[in-house]
């Protein structure tokens, strides 16, 4: 089922709320405007008939008004030979003659209306359309603009993420040095409290090698 139940109801549509009360927005346009120009194409295929059956007419019309002028010429010619009983029955076929195109002239004069009314709700129909393909552009720009933002959007999370890994890395980099630092003093630490014991070893030989050359001078 279409959007629209008539013309009228495309013409007199506000294109803009629709589009701000539905919930796609772009689904929506371009059910608008393929309804819309649908709509275009009866139209313009009615006025098509309507001239093409206002070309039939002005074939009928100039038939008919020849036809009057030749019975018109015809009651004349009979009238000058005395022939007023063919006159008159010539006047009565030019009578009808002229009826009929009244009554073609009539036909032509309404269709003249009806075509130019058609005419008219086509250029309307036309001009709504237009306004419709300019919202459908606009909803396209917006669509891939948003589309262009996200994908900024996106590649500068990327970026903030490397950048957060790149300093975790680099923090990472500065505990290893520190922690080399300390291995370092540690064992700098160590290498100096075993020298000391050392130290300390070697005194006591000296001491015990001095007591023992006391000794032996004691027993001399």
């Amino acid at each position: 089922m279409g959007l629209f139940s008539r013309f009228t109801d495309i013409v007199n549509a506000n294109i803009n709320s629709m589009l701000d009360k539905a919930e796609h927005p772009e689904k929506m346009i371009r059910m608008i405007i393929t309804e819309m120009e649908e709509t275009l194409i009866e139209v313009r295929t009615t006025a098509a008939k309507n001239i093409a059956e206002q070309k039939t007419l002005a074939r009928q019309i100039k038939s008919t008004q020849n036809s009057v002028d030749h019975w018109h010429e015809k009651a004349e010619l009979a009238l000058a030979k005395n022939r007023e009983d063919l006159a008159k029955s010539a006047l009565t076929q030019k009578h009808k003659q002229q009826a009929e195109l009244e009554h073609l002239h009539e036909a032509n004069t309404q269709l003249d209306e009806y075509l130019a009314a058609v005419q008219d709700d086509a250029m309307r129909l036309q001009d709504k359309l237009n306004e419709a393909k300019r919202r459908q552009e606009a909803i396209l720009r917006r669509e891939e603009s948003a589309v262009v933002r996200l994908k900024v959007r996106e590649k500068a999370a990327v970026h903030n993420i490397d950048e957060a890994i790149g300093r975790f890395e680099r923090y990472q980099q500065k505990i290893d040095r520190l922690e080399a630092e300390v291995e370092a003093y540690d064992l700098t630490e160590s290498k100096g409290l075993s020298a000391q014991i050392d130290e300390l070893a070697q005194n006591d030989a000296v001491e015990q090698e001095l007591a023992a050359m006391k000794q032996q001078t004691v027993n001399a």
